[in-house]
């Protein structure tokens, strides 16, 4: 098919310029026929030719179905079936076929089950978008891996991006908590890949739910929906905005001190750039977001509570194991059943009424408090020496100086038992009162247990305490014996 430059000249030739068809033919290299054609229309429409039979294809066809067939479930991702093996099959079963047939063949097999997407629409607070991606991340100067929990509003385009240790159930949750205060409401139908956080079983079409994930859509009453098995593109905007999120907000690798402050700045990074983003009616993703809140689902009076309550015991060591990680507990829990509510970044324990919250460590590693430990620590002066360092990190000032002067004065031995003597002080009084009786018998330079224990503030008598306005109209008497001998009817 010739140019329209040459289109052009040939037309200006022959009907204006009066050059004869042969002239013009042997000039511009083409032949009669298309000098012809062209002067019957500058662009002559195409001509399509009726489909020509293929005897050899229809006759090897049958074969190379019956080879897929055969062959199906003898191959893998790597060792697939291909036009040249088949077109050697049939070469050997004395079929005369052109490997290029063979090839367009299977390429018109393919097509046809190509699957044909279908363009969709999104409506306001209609649809939202979930999934996870592995990112690297530099944390305090290491590199590590981690997750980005992403979810997408299907209108608007507006991202909730958030940092996240592991890929697990608890992360997951917490995702759609922060995301739902993030968008300080609830899109009426979230789709997701079949993940393990959310499906406990799928046969065919029914879903079975895992409980969490049952609860977390009922609290905030939503619809979940899942895309088909191995079929990511039917969620195919979060998937894509992932990538881009990834490559436009975490390349170079972003550095931070802790994993929560580096979710911090690319969340911010995200959100400063959604507000440049403009679509084809001129309108930025903020400008959409408003319209879309509106019509999003209000949000309960109370967040989901992501922990999940595991019940466990305390060790003669007073640890607790959770997730093959060793945690600490007050040394009087020892041997006590304890109940552990864990969070992505804490844990809250509880026995006998009492709560403590630890920060989570990484599997395998123990987290050791001594200040649960100062009964035991202050009969165990041996016991202090061993541990002494990390006890001061924790205790800090004035107990560092107070131990340096323990040292040079008596040596360590004789040293730790005197420590050992004030830390009964600290679990007795209470760590503010020892600090200040200690700050005063060390400007004085005296590190002896006597001075110590003058400046000890006792605590006074019975303190008020405040109470319910509702109770506050309410006075009691204190008790008299005579009382109970009228209750007793004069009988002793």
């Amino acid at each position: 098919m010739l140019r329209m430059d040459q289109v052009h000249v040939i037309r200006h030739k022959v009907i204006l310029e009066g050059v004869s068809i042969r002239e013009v033919s042997r000039q511009m290299g083409v032949s009669r026929n298309t000098v012809r054609k062209y002067l019957q229309a500058s662009e002559p429409a195409r001509q399509e030719s009726k489909t020509r039979r293929k005897p050899v294809l229809e006759k090897v066809s049958p074969r190379i179905d019956e080879l897929l067939e055969e062959w199906r479930g003898r191959t893998t991702l790597k060792q697939r079936i291909t036009g040249s093996r088949i077109h050697r099959q049939l070469i050997e079963e004395g079929y005369d076929v052109g490997i290029t047939t063979v090839r367009e063949y299977l390429r018109e097999k393919r097509r046809q089950k190509q699957e044909v997407y279908i363009p969709l629409v999104y409506f306001p607070g209609e649809c939202a978008q979930v999934d996870f991606f592995e990112v690297t991340v530099e944390e305090a100067g290491e590199l590590r891996k981690a997750w980005k929990f992403l979810m997408r509003l299907m209108y608007s385009g507006k991202d909730f991006v958030w940092l996240y240790d592991r890929c697990d159930q608890l992360s997951f949750l917490d995702g759609h908590v922060r995301a739902f205060q993030f968008f300080k409401g609830v899109a009426r139908r979230i789709i997701y890949d079949n993940l393990t956080a959310a499906v406990k079983k799928r046969v065919k079409l029914r879903i079975e739910l895992t409980d969490r994930f049952l609860a977390l859509s009922s609290h905030y009453l939503f619809e979940p929906c899942f895309a088909r098995p191995g079929e990511g593109h039917d969620k195919g905007g979060v998937e894509s905005r992932g990538k881009g999120i990834r490559l436009q907000h975490l390349t170079p690798i972003p550095r931070g001190e802790t994993l929560t402050g580096i979710a911090e700045s690319i969340l911010e990074e995200v959100e400063a750039f959604s507000a440049r983003r403009v679509d084809c009616d001129g309108k930025s993703v903020t400008d959409r977001f408003a319209e879309e809140q509106k019509q999003l689902r209000a949000l309960p009076e109370k967040p989901f509570d992501v922990r999940e309550v595991v019940l466990s015991s305390a060790s003669k060591q007073a640890l607790v194991r959770i997730d093959a990680a060793d945690y600490s507990v007050p040394s009087h829990w020892a041997r006590l059943p304890v109940t552990m509510y864990i969070g992505v970044t804490d844990i809250r324990l509880s026995c006998c009424g009492e709560h403590i919250t630890v920060e989570k460590v990484k599997r395998g590693k123990r987290k050791v408090q001594y200040r649960h430990y100062l009964a035991e620590l202050a009969r165990k002066p041996q016991a202090v020496r061993q541990v002494i360092p990390t006890l001061l990190e924790e205790l800090g000032e004035p107990y560092n100086r107070l131990w340096k002067l323990l040292a040079e004065s008596y040596g360590e031995r004789d040293g730790a038992r005197v420590m050992a003597k004030v830390l009964g002080a600290v679990k007795d009084h209470g760590q503010e009162a020892v600090s200040q009786a200690l700050l005063t018998a060390l400007e004085e330079g005296r590190v002896d247990l006597l001075a110590l224990r003058s400046r000890i503030q006792e605590p006074q008598g019975p303190q008020q305490v405040e109470v319910p306005k509702s109770l506050s109209t309410y006075r009691i008497e204190s008790g008299c014996i005579a009382d109970y001998d009228t209750l007793l009817g004069g009988r002793l």
